[in-house]
């Protein structure tokens, strides 16, 4: 079955405290975008890969990749809505309906190939599966006479990629159009529409980069991971 992965951009920085967009932020000398986009090229270069940007950085883009040399096949982009749900759909509104689809932040560009793999081994019958990891952190929630301690066994963190039937998917938005700006990621999509999502295996190293601290980490993990593979 065919394979398509739509990878989201539309950062602007905020939180980095920086003018340049985090996904155009550098790792290991290579902006991040670009990092991401590699690392499911590695996985699979036949997957078409469709990245999502604000049209207004479109430009920009082609500057870094030409300054990059940066080439990669099956690869196109397409311009990003009002919101992240937006952006998806503008995506799927442009691939066929047969396939199976890969939602992932751009800012994820640590993703293992054993995550992707999990991730796309969708069996009969189900829809979608995504990465999680048991949250570490003591958690407690705040309500209106105080803040109370949880279980935080009860509780995982989302990652992505999110992985769905294209179709499905593709049907998911058209019915969650009307209250696109209550959903948080791909999977709440689905699920609205009814459909069961399965929790697969997420991995530490596959972290969003979005703040300075984020980005060191990124950094430390990728020249690791790069001198473990020279050894």
């Amino acid at each position: 079955m065919k394979r398509y992965i739509v990878i989201v951009a539309g950062g602007k920085g905020l939180r980095m405290k920086t003018d340049i967009p985090k996904q155009f932020l550098c790792i290991a000398g290579k902006p991040v975008l670009m990092r991401t986009i590699e690392a499911f090229d590695r996985w699979d270069s036949n997957a078409e890969k469709i990245v999502v940007l604000p049209k207004e950085q479109f430009d920009y883009w082609n500057e870094l990749c030409q300054k990059y040399s940066f080439s990669i096949s099956n690869l196109r982009i397409v311009p990003g809505g009002e919101t992240r749900f937006h952006s998806v759909k503008n995506a799927l509104d442009t691939m066929p309906t047969e396939g199976i689809v890969g939602i992932h932040d751009g800012v994820r560009p640590l993703v293992p190939a054993q995550v992707i793999d999990e991730c796309f081994d969708l069996k009969p019958g189900e829809y979608g599966a995504i990465p999680a990891v048991p949250v570490t952190d003591s958690l407690r929630q705040i309500d209106a006479s105080g803040s109370h301690a949880e279980d935080r066994s009860r509780f995982r963190t989302v990652q992505t990629p999110q992985v769905f039937d294209l179709r499905t998917l593709k049907a998911a938005y058209e019915k969650g159009l009307p209250t696109a700006h209550s959903f948080t990621d791909d999977a709440s999509v689905m699920e609205a529409a009814g459909h069961h999502i399965k929790l697969v295996e997420g991995s530490c190293q596959n972290i969003k980069i979005t703040t300075p601290t984020d980005l060191l980490i990124a950094n430390a993990i990728f020249e690791q991971n790069n001198a473990a593979c020279q050894k």
